[in-house]
């Protein structure tokens, strides 16, 4: 009987102990602070859990992991505190680029030693970077940003409430692994977050659209990019990159597509010969050009040609000098402006769906340096639909070995 009892209290206190390990956590949020307007909130316990059940699904995993150097310290052994969910922010009015989180240190001597190992140089009194990360220590917590200029502009957390609501990891996430949240003076609008073996999703809550016949049709299509927006649409993605000149343009609906090309670029030098003569010279070299045809819907042509002028898109040429890539051809007819490069004709699809779909093509990469990295490789494509009240955002990454929480 005794046996009996021992295995049962053994059984009970590694239910309790694996309950509080992975299932139990402080959903208190401290540090949202108020002149915040996009929050991304991660369930690092459900992440947890994720991970290991991956791992324990995929045995060749395990003697990669047991060949790496043992003595590379951890973010769990770092001196940071690691919440039970994860708080990142934008602030309102600044870059797209810019985001941060905070972190309580547990341990200052580990998280100097941790700073060290991993290349993240001082650069001023209580400042760190390395790359593009930044680093700010104040007293017994740690600011962590794409950026540093807004290190000072970090408002108070938010208190106890937030519209008439406790400010609690149950505001924002639901059964996916995270969320993105927007705030506005009006609302907030809460996007789940799904990680799957080889894509993330992020989708409103209540989402009933089935966008996967759309995306099927457009993969097997030759453009890398294909676009097609209504006025309502235009506006959010505008604003989002802190563009509200839709308005003023008069556009009520977009529609683009684009294929990459590699090309001969003509390069005229000159030199001397033997006897100081002048001679030209003539070399080429590849450059990656984008074949496009973007059709802007308007009520109003006349209104939109004048306020492209106006911000001086237009040149003498008739060029839209607004797209980087020329030369191209902007015209204009009774309810329409298009705007197309010279080089090659695009077909413009005719599904009338809100969508953005970006396709990835090797040739992205010798164009934009930015991009030349494993990650933007191992996208297969990027897509963004809207159908009425539904909004989904999908990376699609190339599928491999391992799933995307174990590489």
């Amino acid at each position: 009987m005794k046996k009996k009892y021992i295995a049962l209290i053994i059984t009970v206190l590694l239910s309790v102990g694996v309950y509080f390990l992975f299932f139990h956590k402080d959903k208190n949020l401290k540090y949202i602070p108020e002149n915040a307007d996009v929050v991304v909130v991660v369930d690092v316990k459900k992440a947890t859990r994720q991970y290991i059940s991956s791992f324990l699904m995929h045995p060749s995993k395990w003697f990669e992991e047991g060949e790496k150097n043992d003595k590379k310290i951890s973010i769990s052994d770092s001196g940071l505190k690691i919440p039970d969910f994860l708080q990142i922010f934008h602030l309102k009015n600044t870059k797209i680029s810019e985001w941060y989180t905070i972190f309580e240190i547990n341990d200052k001597v580990k998280f100097s030693t941790f700073l060290k190992e991993r290349k993240i140089i001082s650069y001023g009194k209580d400042l760190f970077k390395n790359n593009q990360l930044f680093i700010k220590i104040e007293g017994g917590k740690c600011i962590v940003g794409t950026s540093d200029l807004n290190f000072k502009n970090i408002g108070k957390p938010f208190f106890q409430k937030f519209r008439n609501k406790v400010l609690n990891a149950d505001s924002f996430t639901s059964e996916g692994l995270g969320s993105v949240s927007f705030f506005s003076e009006l609302r907030t609008q809460n996007f789940s977050i799904h990680l799957k073996d080889d894509e993330i999703e992020i989708k409103n809550e209540q989402n009933s659209s089935n966008f996967e016949s759309l995306i099927s049709d457009l993969n097997k299509e030759t453009q890398f990019l294909n676009v097609e927006l209504n006025s309502e649409n235009i506006k959010k993605i505008s604003s989002v990159f802190k563009e509200n000149s839709t308005d003023s343009a008069s556009i009520n609906h977009l529609k683009m597509s684009a294929n990459l090309a590699e090309v001969n670029d003509t390069i005229v030098s000159y030199g001397y010969d033997d006897q100081f003569n002048e001679i030209e010279k003539i070399s080429y070299q590849k450059i990656v050009q984008p074949n496009y045809e973007i059709l802007l819907q308007t009520s109003n042509p006349d209104k939109t040609w004048n306020y492209f002028q106006q911000k001086k898109w237009i040149n003498a040429q008739n060029q839209f000098t607004a797209i980087p890539f020329q030369p191209n051809l902007i015209s204009k007819s009774k309810n329409q402006l298009s705007i197309k490069s010279t080089q090659k004709v695009v077909k413009l699809s005719e599904r009338n769906q809100n969508y953005i779909f970006i396709k990835n093509s090797p040739l992205l990469f010798s164009s934009f340096k930015t991009l030349n990295n494993p990650i933007f490789k191992d996208v297969e494509y990027l897509f963004y639909g809207n159908e009425n009240q539904d909004y989904t955002l999908k990376f699609k990454f190339k599928k491999e070995k391992y799933p995307l929480i174990l590489r």
